[in-house]
């Protein structure tokens, strides 16, 4: 019989209010290396209070992180970034009026040993993990305004992965993007599955919880209502959870692969 595996983060027992609200209400959920999981669920189901915890945006009331089996102390996104947890929110949270390179070390610039700005190094580091993640991508000093969603995306996550995420947390990566976009978006997530790096996906799109997810959990009024393997369920089954807290009949749920 194999030795149970390590999750890379392990959620446990998370409790999180604001006044009398229970946004978070003992929430356990884990991620393993190489493994996208879902978080679905109505606006307010807590599923976006539940990931901010994790990224360092909001302090956890009650509860314990493990990252890797250790107990993380997490109370800013620094301490997040430590562990090797970055977030690529819905908005991108990126600078418009600044170009693809600045961007992506906007905040943590290289400096040389003269302690000025690294252009030479930053530029090259910053063509190699572009084209890393797409071949295509050659506006790395046009301003982020002006480039497309893809590529607005392209940047966001070689902002994480250049900083060596290992668990990944993403808010809605593919809103308001055209298919051939999307398609590229998720083609990245497939290759970051592939290199270890665990991924959080906030969606609200069924096409990405059933082409990219591994897992799924569904949450309502900021509790659990259940982590399946995305392959044991239907799509009806899924909205009944999220529409009426309601776990699928005969299927058992999961907390690992």
């Amino acid at each position: 019989m194999s030795e149970p595996r390590t999750p890379l983060v392990a959620m446990r027992n998370i409790h999180k209010a604001f006044g009398g609200v229970h946004a978070v209400e003992d929430v356990s959920i884990n991620l393993y290396p190489g493994e996208v999981v879902a978080l679905l669920g109505h606006n307010g189901a807590g599923k976006s209070t539940l990931m901010k915890m994790l990224a360092g945006a909001y302090p956890i009331d009650s509860g314990e992180v493990l990252i890797n089996g250790d107990k993380a102390n997490i109370r800013t996104p620094v301490d997040a970034q430590h562990c090797g947890i970055e977030s690529i929110y819905q908005t991108l949270a990126l600078a418009d009026n600044l170009d693809a390179v600045a961007n992506l070390f906007l905040g943590r610039e290289l400096l040389t040993r003269w302690n000025t700005l690294d252009d030479h190094r930053m530029d090259a580091d910053a063509r190699k993990v572009f084209h890393r993640l797409n071949k295509n991508f050659k506006n790395v000093r046009t301003p982020v305004r002006r480039l497309s969603g893809g590529q607005r995306q392209v940047v966001a996550i070689s902002r994480a992965i250049y900083f060596n995420a290992k668990i990944l947390i993403m808010d809605e990566p593919t809103a308001a993007l055209g298919p051939e976009e999307t398609a590229m978006v998720g083609n990245l997530v497939r290759q970051l599955k592939a290199e270890g790096v665990g991924i959080f996906l906030i969606t609200h799109d069924m096409p990405d919880v059933f082409g990219l997810s591994d897992r799924l959990s569904v949450m309502k009024n900021g509790k659990l209502v259940g982590t399946y393997r995305t392959t044991d369920v239907a799509e009806d089954e899924v909205l009944g959870m999220i529409i009426a807290g309601k776990q699928p009949e005969g299927k058992a749920q999961t907390h690992t692969l």
